[in-house]
């Protein structure tokens, strides 16, 4: 018999992404219309742990989904790691009469759910990461208005390049992931894209790209680099000390998690709130959310973590044609 669920908690965990606070918005007003009490949690699990609980009504989520950021709050913990840190946030949501917790964030925050729901505690996971990267998804909250925000800026820096015959690299953020760089790449007509799962670190061959572009006339280069390859700066220096070329380096940086959210992300976001509100209300736990062939779906954690994401190589290599 499924667990009668009274009252939920929402949490946003890890990076910020903008289209959180429209997840939010949608977790609670469609769960306050199933009937259920809704109370929010500031600063992710390191507020759970602190007790930063709040109750949540209709109308303290008006005027957010045009807000980008997390209007609840986040924050890092390492801490959560451990079993008796977990043990301790299960507690302290009985406390609180939490039945069933939304968890916004990435696969670390799924790991966190993971570990409630073992402890009695419902949880349903929200894909919330600018860097694309859950495996069970194709969208996840935030990837894109970062990438058209990384556009916009890589556009501007292609205008100062090109006036000034430059190269120009221009890092944007995917540690692990090059989603935003391939996206990016291909949308900003970047002749170099380096990718962290592609990558060979063979510096030579960008070189000649540029020295072979520039013998055919053109008059700037732009090479997209995730920041999980990084050191642009130095990057730079060397391409310059090789080519002869100006070569200048920006980081685009933290620029690319804030800003309001775009309609997709606005759309998505408050359709996947409102998703996790109604299974959670049913009484389902341990699963995550998900977009998948034109569906809204959900899966159990454990699966979904057991998934592996790679760069789709079609993409990739229409990547580097396209660049040529």
């Amino acid at each position: 018999m499924a667990k009668e669920i009274k009252t939920i908690g929402v949490l946003t965990s890890g990076g910020d992404a903008p289209g959180m606070n429209a997840a939010i918005r949608a977790v609670v007003r469609k769960a306050i219309a199933n009937g259920v009490k809704v109370k929010g949690i500031k600063k992710g699990y390191k507020g759970l742990l602190n007790e930063e609980i709040i109750d949540m009504e209709k109308k303290d989520v008006s005027d957010t989904i045009e807000r980008g950021g997390t209007i609840l709050g986040t924050a890092r913990c390492p801490e959560f790691k451990t079993e008796e840190t977990q043990l301790k946030a299960a507690e302290i949501c009985q406390k609180h009469g939490i039945d069933g917790l939304v968890v916004i964030g990435g696969d670390g925050s799924y790991r966190g759910a993971q570990a409630l729901a073992r402890h009695g505690i419902n949880t349903i996971g929200l894909p919330g990461t600018i860097d694309l990267d859950i495996a069970c998804t194709e969208y996840t909250i935030g990837f894109d208005t970062a990438i058209n925000t990384a556009m916009q800026a890589i556009d501007k820096i292609r205008d100062t390049s090109s006036s000034h015959e430059r190269c120009s690299i221009i890092e944007v953020m995917g540690r692990n992931a090059g989603y935003i760089a391939l996206w990016c790449g291909v949308a900003n007509g970047a002749e170099d894209i380096l990718l962290p799962e592609k990558y060979d670190f063979n510096e030579q061959n960008i070189i000649n790209n540029i020295i072979n572009n520039r013998k055919r006339g053109k008059t700037h280069h732009i090479i997209i680099n995730a920041e999980g390859i990084g050191h642009s700066t130095s990057m730079a220096r060397r391409i310059e000390a090789a080519t002869g070329i100006e070569t200048r380096a920006t980081i685009l940086g933290y620029m690319q998690r804030g800003g309001s959210p775009t309609c997709k992300d606005r759309f998505y976001a408050s359709i996947m709130g409102a998703y996790a509100a109604d299974i959670i209300c049913e009484g389902k736990s341990n699963r995550v959310v998900g977009y998948q062939h034109g569906e809204f779906v959900d899966f159990d954690i454990e699966d979904a973590l057991a998934m592996q994401k790679t760069i789709p190589e079609y993409q990739y290599q229409v990547s580097r044609i396209l660049s040529l």
